[in-house]
């Protein structure tokens, strides 16, 4: 069984100069939850979960690429994505996002 876990996501939120910092809060029975924050003019380029994942905007802006389809990033926009879905995306802004990954692990 997961244990409870209670965070203030602005407190955790750590930009780098540069690229992706994540840090895993959460691991449950099949899902997980990582904050993530991109400097400023970092990308991703596309690839794909074999998970469904949830994508929420906390700060910052940017582009989310989701299978094909151009999505504006700003604090407040939640992002759903099935498993297998091509996706990539870029930091206009430093950008701070929740990413919950849930389902079995496939590979």
């Amino acid at each position: 069984m997961a244990r409870s876990v209670v965070k203030d996501l602005y407190e955790a939120m750590e930009f780098p100069m540069e690229g992706v910092f994540s840090k895993l809060l959460a691991k449950g029975d099949i899902s997980n939850h990582t904050l993530m924050c991109l400097a400023k003019g970092t990308d991703i380029t596309e690839h794909t979960s074999t998970r469904e994942a949830v994508v929420t905007i906390l700060k910052g802006k940017g582009l989310f690429i989701l299978n094909g389809k151009k999505i504006r990033m700003k604090p407040g926009v939640f992002i759903f994505m099935p498993k297998n879905a091509p996706h990539a995306l870029r930091a206009d802004e430093d950008l701070a996002f929740l990413l919950s990954l849930s389902g079995k692990e496939t590979r």
